[in-house]
């Protein structure tokens, strides 16, 4: 029995079929991870509705290992004025004047950091919300740089009384506790409407670190920042007319 001689065509074909193939997966990948990346975009345009209240990566974490948490949601009507007030002077003084990132702020850090200089947080509420709602929590350059424009965006689409809004309700305030209504109720037993000064500038400083740093508990130290806040709290009113104008 003859057998035809292989043409140039014929061999190449499976090569074609795996470099085909191989495209094909790429492009998948390639779809899947901007589909990812641009997921978070989808949920702050849905974020704009008032009557969604949106959970944190931490809360969902809690979810998945079975912990549970405490969270309940308030408007910002509800939240006393003295807690904005010291959670904007201990947080993000230049809230309502940046859009989303503050960049002087940001450029001093990239220049200490250069210099291996030990460096500040320099995360504003917008940032915060950002990571909070979309990202993780261990520090990176990838999760910074996709917090960034995650925060601009953020500060861009919605108005800064709703983004602030949307902080105090999924901020966390001890081990499973979200929220200034639950934070509120859990170290000082009192609505978040019923916060006083004091209450609220431990609640205030309390946020970068609240696993260690207890509000209802405070040592020396905090009650020191405490002190601080209160003091910068009760002259700011310029600082934070974006939200009470």
């Amino acid at each position: 029995m003859d057998i035809a001689p292989q043409t140039e065509e014929s061999v190449d074909a499976p090569v074609r079929r795996r470099w085909v193939g191989d495209r094909q997966v790429l492009k998948r990948i390639v779809l899947a991870v901007l589909a990812v990346l641009l997921f978070p975009y989808v949920l702050i345009l849905l974020y704009l509705l008032p009557f969604i209240h949106p959970v944190s990566t931490l809360m969902l974490r809690d979810l998945v290992l079975l912990r549970g948490y405490d969270r309940r949601w308030v408007s910002i009507d509800d939240v006393a004025p003295v807690l904005v007030q010291s959670v904007m002077m201990s947080e993000d003084g230049q809230y309502c004047f940046h859009g989303g990132v503050d960049w002087g702020e940001m450029r001093m850090l990239v220049e200490d950091t250069l210099k291996g200089q030990e460096t500040r947080g320099g995360s504003t509420i917008p940032m915060q919300t950002a990571k909070n709602l979309f990202l993780w929590n261990s520090r990176s350059f990838i999760r910074k740089g996709l917090e960034l424009p995650l925060a601009v965006g953020s500060d861009f689409v919605w108005s800064k009384r709703r983004l602030m809004e949307i902080y105090l309700n999924i901020a966390e305030w001890g081990p499973g506790i979200y929220g200034i209504e639950a934070a509120a109720q859990y170290h000082f037993k009192v609505p978040a409407s019923k916060l006083t000064r004091r209450q609220a500038s431990l609640l205030a400083v309390s946020l970068p670190n609240p696993i260690d740093r207890n509000a209802g508990k405070p040592g020396r130290g905090l009650r020191r920042l405490a002190g601080l806040i209160e003091r910068r709290a009760l002259g700011s009113g310029d600082y934070i007319k974006c939200i009470y104008d």
